[in-house]
């Protein structure tokens, strides 16, 4: 058994048209947008982190660089199916996680059984085996000013 963490974090932008961005795998609504290579969805790419972590493989960025064309904007369910084919290369399989969502915007509760559905299935383990939850900082520093979020992932695999 191994255990990983891992941690991202991407400011917001604001568009005129932005109407939802992209977090566990779903689209949630919002105002604004991600600024990132990819579509910026901070929970998949902590998850990522956690899962190379915990194979000792190293970090995202060293998969899927940012300086990297070939990941702008990509999806990140694809960087985490590819993450996870990875791991069971090399005989490692996910029994499973824990992710924390530290925004002040948006609101997830109504979307957090449908996140934990779409990274169950991309983990290839059970919606129990996954767990969701999120927390403001009472309005402190970048997240709290609205002006990002992050997420945490911690990860047992064996």
């Amino acid at each position: 058994m191994r255990v990983g963490q891992g941690y991202d974090a991407h400011r917001f932008g604001v568009s005129g048209s932005a109407d939802s961005i992209r977090l566990g795998g779903i689209d949630v609504p919002c105002d604004r947008e991600i600024i990132a290579h990819s579509d910026g969805d901070v929970i998949i790419h902590a998850l990522c982190d956690a899962l190379f972590g915990a194979a000792g493989l190293g970090d995202i960025g060293q998969h899927f660089p940012d300086s990297d064309p070939e990941y702008k904007d990509a999806d990140s369910t694809g960087l985490l199916r590819e993450t996870v084919l990875r791991l069971e290369q090399l005989s490692f399989r996910v029994m499973n996680t824990d992710i924390t969502l530290i925004a002040q915007i948006p609101a997830i509760a109504l979307h957090r059984d449908e996140m934990r559905v779409a990274i169950a299935d991309l983990l290839g383990i059970k919606q129990a085996d996954v767990n969701i939850k999120a927390t403001t900082t009472e309005g402190m520093g970048f997240i709290g000013r609205k002006e990002g979020l992050a997420a945490l992932a911690m990860v047992l695999i064996e």
